[in-house]
């Protein structure tokens, strides 16, 4: 998928702390907790929950997020639709990222199971 330079900038500069209580919202309205939620963002950032909440609390933005962040090497296993786009054709790798985390949330809401969310070779 071939972004604009514009969508790229307004994700990169979004604030994780702006998104992180939607992301709690939408698992918890599905009956998943949030200790699952930061095992699915442990997984693929390497944060332990102190980490999020400092980021969180220093309202970094995606790119600051990302970019202090390990991400797992399997993520790339991370395939399908998000918002409209199939996260495999994504080319900004900051979008690709973002887009990995919305899928992995999405996936927990939607009751998959831990070891299918967490990917596995």
């Amino acid at each position: 998928m071939k972004s604009t330079g514009d969508h790229d900038e307004r994700i990169a500069n979004m604030t994780f702390a702006s998104v992180y209580p939607h992301y709690v919202a939408k698992v918890e309205k599905k009956g998943r907790t949030v200790e699952e939620l930061q095992q699915v963002i442990s997984w693929l950032t390497g944060f332990k929950a102190n980490d999020v909440q400092r980021l969180i609390k220093n309202e970094a933005t995606f790119e600051q997020f990302f970019a202090a962040a390990t991400l797992n090497p399997n993520a790339s296993l991370i395939t399908g639709s998000i918002c409209g786009y199939r996260i495999e054709e994504i080319e900004t790798p900051l979008t690709k990222q973002v887009r990995y985390l919305d899928k992995l949330v999405d996936e927990l809401a939607k009751g998959r199971k831990m070891e299918k969310i967490l990917r596995s070779p």
